[in-house]
């Protein structure tokens, strides 16, 4: 296999255009605005965060946004 198909930043821009496409389909109703723009934000926050852990200053802010992210996959779960 290719090793960028294990590339953390390739799979969580995959799961944000999914999620993106996903939300796109689904009939956007007034009363589900609030849910769908939660799980926007936070399916996107996963890659964001985990491009903040690979350019921090130190392990401890490694450590920071790599728990953010994994707290933002749950919250999408």
């Amino acid at each position: 296999m290719d090793n960028k198909t294990f590339d953390i930043k390739i799979r969580c821009y995959k799961f944000s255009l999914t999620v993106m496409k996903l939300i796109n389909e689904l009939d956007s109703k007034r009363i589900y605005n609030s849910i769908l723009n939660q799980l926007l934000r936070s399916a996107t926050s996963i890659g964001a965060n985990m491009v903040e852990a690979q350019s921090a200053s130190s392990k401890r802010d490694f450590i920071k946004y790599l728990d953010i992210s994994l707290k933002s996959a749950n919250e999408t779960k």
